[in-house]
């Protein structure tokens, strides 16, 4: 199955953002991915994180939702927007909150799957400042969802989101529910990123004999910010297959359900597990 991890350097309005991420989708749908992930906050980096509290959709419609249903079924592709801002629809929650989610889109159009960001970053370094708590409610559950390709594989995805990367207790749940494919869209830190990014992204491959797809945001932002990039596509053995180190484009790699088969069968590290 071909994929695209679409990266990004999304801009302070929303229609901008749109216009960008949809030049991507059919780069990618023209170069015959089946399935194409695009990076975290694709819709906004605002110039505050409190901005993204006045794109917050409710779960199942709203602006950016629909645009990503639509451009699912115009290109015919499995979708997964990176994440999008909805509204904690739970009552006693703070209305100063939303959460960040990943959704999935099959090529009809519909919404097939819904992961909340989990893990919420905080970093302090003396120079930059990050708390996503202050405006972002924490997901509680992990999230999969198959994906049958046009070969007849049906592949088992696992989502996630940037800084969850740092739990690979996460990564192992979903490769105890037979994940074969982990998605990690992302905007790391141009600091965090340099250090530990592709390391990260190599062990949750390797550890878990999974294949991983993540897109990031890559440059310099209009808000001032600029992230780390290097959008990648990392097989079974850790080895990466696509990469690009930083401003928008696709990356598109072949994902080779034999290859993942082979890891697997010559390595059986999973069926090894004790605890």
């Amino acid at each position: 199955m071909k994929v695209a991890a679409l990266q990004m350097v999304s801009g302070t309005a929303l229609e901008g953002n749109l216009r960008s991420a949809r030049d991507l989708l059919e780069q990618a749908a023209q170069g015959g991915a089946e399935l194409a992930v695009l990076p975290e906050y694709f819709c906004v980096m605002g110039a505050r994180d409190t901005d993204k509290l006045a794109l917050q959709e409710p779960f199942g419609d709203g602006t950016i939702q629909r645009w990503l249903a639509q451009a699912a079924r115009e290109l015919g592709l499995w979708i997964v927007g990176g994440t999008l801002p909805l509204s904690v629809d739970e009552p006693g929650r703070r209305a100063h909150q939303v959460r960040n989610s990943s959704l999935a889109f099959a090529p009809d159009g519909r919404c097939v799957a819904r992961y909340d960001k989990i893990h919420l970053f905080r970093f302090d370094s003396g120079r930059e400042q990050f708390d996503e708590a202050r405006v972002l409610e924490a997901g509680r559950a992990p999230a999969l969802f198959e994906l049958p390709s046009r070969d007849g594989h049906v592949w088992r995805v696992g989502l996630s989101v940037c800084y969850d990367l740092r739990f690979p207790e996460l990564y192992r749940a979903y490769a105890a529910q037979g994940a074969d494919l982990l998605l990690v869209p992302s905007a790391f830190t141009y600091t965090t990123g340099q250090a530990h990014w592709e390391l990260l992204l190599r062990a949750r491959a390797v550890e878990n004999l999974a294949w991983v797809v993540a897109p990031a945001q890559g440059g310099r932002h209009e808000n001032g910010r600029r992230t780390w990039g290097h959008s990648m596509v990392v097989d079974p053995w850790g080895r990466v297959e696509g990469l690009r180190p930083e401003g928008a484009g696709a990356v598109l790699a072949e994902l080779d359900a034999q290859r993942l088969a082979d890891c697997r069968r010559q390595l059986p590290a999973l069926s090894h597990r004790v605890l």
